[in-house]
């Protein structure tokens, strides 16, 4: 069977992970990708579930936390703060 090449770019830093975790399992970079091509092609699906990852700050327990402590502050209870900035690591 004719061989053929696949270029993806991936982060430097997870490039290093995964040829370690390949190595580390016994297989190398390109047979990784060959087993993900062959499940992928196997069960028509991407053999995994993909997910869009959620902000726990907008958790429907928090936004009512905040709404009870917005209705508060305007009623006059509790004490409003200035934002405090802090610069990015």
């Amino acid at each position: 069977m004719a061989q053929a090449t696949i270029t993806a770019r991936v982060d430097e830093h997870d490039k290093i992970d995964f040829d370690a975790f390949c190595a580390n399992v016994g297989l190398n970079t390109s047979t990784a990708i060959n087993l993900f091509v062959k499940a992928v092609l196997r069960e028509k699906r991407i053999p995994f579930e993909i997910t869009q990852s959620v902000d726990p700050f907008f958790c429907d327990t928090n936004v009512e936390y905040v709404k009870k402590s917005v209705q508060e502050l305007r009623s006059g209870k509790g004490n409003a703060h200035e934002l405090i900035e802090v610069e990015d690591e």
